[in-house]
């Protein structure tokens, strides 16, 4: 699937942080930022954890459960505007 190693992105990653000024990003930060995107946009969290490759969606849902609280409100919203 990718045709560089996990060393040389890692490694370009590092260089191209240090050359833009911003502090260092990990691979695995993307990989984070990607999931809690799709969590924003709203899907279901059974997609983002087979997205993720999780093999359960309790890993997902324990590790990304600090952002499903912003969906609270959107629940609340849709239901009162049923009724």
């Amino acid at each position: 699937l990718f045709t560089c190693t996990k060393s040389y992105l890692s490694h370009e990653m590092i260089r191209g942080c240090r050359l833009s000024g911003v502090k260092k990003i990990r691979v695995h930060d993307i990989r984070h930022s990607h999931a809690s995107l799709l969590i924003e946009l709203g899907f279901q969290p059974l997609l983002v954890s087979e997205r993720l490759g999780h093999e359960n969606i309790e890993t997902t849902l324990q590790t990304y459960s600090h952002l499903y609280p912003n969906k609270q409100q959107e629940v609340a919203d849709k239901l009162s505007a049923i009724a």
